[in-house]
This record gives C-alpha cells, structure tokens and sequence, in this order.
C-alpha cells in the first residue's frame, strides 16, 4: 500500500469505500505520512471504541442495548448477571460477525469464553444485551463535517438476530410507524455530525418495545450504499466524494424524497455448493453477494429479488410446514395467505396439530426419525414446492438440518424466519395478480417526486 502511494503520489487516500479493512489500517496509513480524505482516522477509533462511543451516545440522549466488556469468565458472568441473558456475545476486532452468538443461559456462556482465543485485556469479549422480537433497521448518512442527509431509513425483513448482510431489507420500510422512522432520521443526522463524519457512515438499529435503540455505527460506506443509490436515484459515492474533496452539502441541495416504488436487497449465499451446511441465518455472516428487486408494491419486489437470487417462488403446488413453537403464533397469518392462494399445506406433527386447532387444514407429514416416507423423502421426491422450517435451537433433542440440507440439494426454495415466510406469500399473491411488467431505473427514478 505505501509503496503504491509513494509512486502514484495521490492527493490522499479515501478509506471508506473498502469495508472495514481499510478503517483498520487508517491510522496506522496516517502515521506513515498518508493524507486520509474524509473522515478522520480519530473519528473511526471513536467509533470502534465501545466505551467512548456509548459515552457520545448517552450525551446525544440516543439509547443502547446494555452492554459489557469481558477478559475472563468471571467478568462475563458478572455482566450476563447485571443486563440478564439473552446476550449477543463476540471477540473484539472481528469482520462479518465472525463468530458472534446469541446465548440464552449460563451454561452456553461458559463453553463461549472457554472455546474463544486470544481472551484478553487487550482482545475483550464484547456482550450486549440481545433485543429479542426486535426489528432491525439501519440508515446510511451522507455528512460533510458540520450538517448530513439521510436519503432513506432501511427496514430488515429478518428479525434481530440474523446479521444485516444476511438479512433482506427493504426501502421504504413496509411495518415501521412513522415516529419510528422520523426519530432515526434524527438519531443519524446528529450522529454524524457529533462524530465530524466527511462522507459515508452506517448505523443500525433495533425497534424493540416501542423505543429505537442503536446497535452501531460504521464510519464507512455499507455494503447498502448501492441499494439506496439506486432506489433512491442518487449517486452516493460520487456525492460522498465530493464532499470528502471540499464541497458542503448545503451547495448540494439534496431533498428527502417520497419513493413511490419499492427497492428489496436479498442476499445470495452459498449453500447449495456446500450441501453439509446448515442454511440457518444467525450473527455471523453467511452471505457471498447480492441482488436487488424492484417493483412497485413490496411483495412484486420481494418476489423479483428472490428470483434473482435463484431461490424463485412457486406460483402453486404444495408448502410444506415444520415450525418451532417459539413461531407458531406468527404462523396462523402465514398459513392462511397459502391456503388462500391455492396451495397445498403439509405441515409435521406439532405444526399439524397447532393448525388443526386453528381450523386450518393440513396433511401430516412425518420426520426422519419418526417413519417413512418421510420428509426429506417428499422433497427428494419433487412433492414439495416450497418448504418454511424455523429451527428449534439449542432445546430440541432432534438435529432439523437434514430438513434444511435437503431442500438445498434438490434446490426447493426455503425459508428459516417467520418474517421471510410472510413476505414471500405477498410475493406470490402479488406475481399471481397480474403479469409484471418491466421497467428501467430512469423511469423508476422519473416518479421519484
């Protein structure tokens, strides 16, 4: 990197369009003599220091998840006893999440800080109290220093919990209340402006309880910039550039805008070339890409970004239901709308049983261990359209995965949240409606008013 800088001779180098990587080495590029444009290699130590940040949050009056460092079990077990579980725990200076998790009880903390490496004063474990039920949001601030714009606020579609690369989103939100979204506006302008941020910066959130709590910020472009480039029709890279070279938004005249079309982000992962693999969603990050529909309803989106990620919705057939009972009340809605749209249900023991009692009709279908034909038989079979598991976890005594694992090697569409399952049978309901047309972002960005 130096030896590139010395004999190209920029003007600077811009850190934020590089991922977390570049914000690692800013400050050390910075005492190397490099001129950093943009945000300041200080403000991203602010920002990964938890204890400073969380000082600028209680100043600005913005709330945060209880949270705590730890460099040895004793510490841990004294904080999970101050904020009580469930806890989101992680190593300090990780990318992506790695090895991030959700711990419910003690037990699952000890075997956490036993497993983890490098524990120490100087590598801390992280551990925050987990929102759980909680909608996920995040927005992206353009900032010059003293004054930001936010173009739009980002709803995910998965509930806190899954990683925010992982997790579909949507603009504009489709489920947020509007007071929800205004005060993040608000959060985020004054977050960048408190932090001098010149350029890009992401922050996400969580909506749990009516209040909006902030999870992080990243003084950086996100791997959404281009979504909200896109759907909003502005070039937030090149406006972010501009500013980090000396303009002031105020010369800009940028204006929040009313999108009347909807813009879906859905993630690509790489399952299906590692089929031992279980497909769940959680905190670490799974995903190797991703795609984006739009459409001007949310479930036409929905439905166009998952068939752009190759896991295309069936249009009739038979779903097949196997649901945890953390989510079965969520899944009367859910099981109606496919009833409704003309598909088949089959749904396991429990599932079966719970529908039955809401007077909804369903064929049992039987696990592996049970008898046969069983599950993974019906989808090898090609009887199975599409298949909702939501996994048990750490209380069942059967492993699930096979279930998943086998939807995968006969590429039958699945979905593992509640929350996926409700907006893909909007997705279908939209697509059976009427027969799309196409459109190009030009006349997208046309109806912008």
């Amino acid at each position: 990197m130096l030896s590139i800088y010395e004999k190209e001779k920029p003007e600077g180098i811009i850190c934020q369009f590089g991922g977390q990587t570049p914000l690692n080495i800013a400050g050390e590029l910075e005492a190397a003599g490099v001129k950093i444009v943009g945000t300041t290699p200080e403000t991203i130590e602010l920002a990964e220091d938890r204890d400073r940040f969380r000082q600028k949050m209680k100043k600005l009056g913005i709330p945060q998840p209880e949270s705590g460092m730890a460099s040895t079990l004793d510490e841990a077990l004294k904080i999970a006893a101050r904020i009580g579980y469930p806890l989101m725990v992680r190593p300090s200076f990780v990318l992506g999440g790695r090895a991030m998790e959700v711990v419910h009880d003690e037990d699952m903390l000890r075997r956490y800080v036993q497993a983890a490496v490098d524990v120490s004063p100087e590598r801390p474990i992280l551990i925050d109290k987990f929102l759980e039920n909680a909608i996920e949001a995040e927005a992206d601030a353009i900032a010059d220093g003293t004054d930001a714009f936010v173009p739009a606020v980002m709803e995910h579609i998965e509930l806190a919990g899954v990683h925010s690369g992982d997790s579909a989103c949507v603009i504009p939100p489709t489920t947020i209340p509007q007071k929800h979204i205004d005060t993040i506006y608000e959060y985020t302008r004054k977050i960048a402006i408190e932090l001098k941020v010149v350029g890009l910066m992401n922050i996400q959130y969580a909506i749990c309880n009516d209040q909006v709590y902030i999870l992080e910020a990243n003084p950086r472009a996100s791997r959404t910039v281009p979504l909200v480039s896109k759907v909003c029709g502005l070039s937030m890279a090149r406006i972010a550039t501009q500013l980090m070279l000396g303009k002031k938004l105020a010369d800009l005249d940028l204006k929040r805008h009313q999108i009347p079309h909807y813009g879906v982000k859905e993630s690509v992962f790489p399952f299906y070339f590692y089929p031992e693999v279980d497909p769940v969603l959680g905190p670490e990050m799974r995903s190797t890409g991703e795609v984006l529909g739009m459409a001007d309803s949310f479930g036409l989106a929905f439905y166009r970004a998952q068939d752009a990620a190759q896991g295309r919705l069936p249009i009739e057939g038979t779903v097949l239901l196997t649901i945890a009972d953390k989510d079965k009340e969520a899944l009367v809605e859910v099981a109606r709308e496919f009833a409704d749209l003309g598909f088949t249900l089959k749904a396991t023991t429990g599932t079966q049983e719970f529908l039955a009692r809401q007077g909804i009709e369903a064929e049992k279908v039987y696990k592996m261990h049970e008898q046969r034909p069983h599950i993974a038989d019906l989808v090898t079979d090609g009887q199975i359209q599409l298949l909702i598991n939501t996994p048990k976890g750490k209380a069942s005594k059967v492993d699930d995965s096979y279930i998943r694992k086998a939807a995968i090697r006969q590429k039958v569409p699945y979905i593992t949240t509640m929350a996926a399952a409700r907006a893909a049978a909007k997705g279908i309901a939209a697509i059976k409606q009427r027969q799309p047309g196409v459109k190009s972002l030009q006349e997208y960005h046309a109806g912008i008013q």
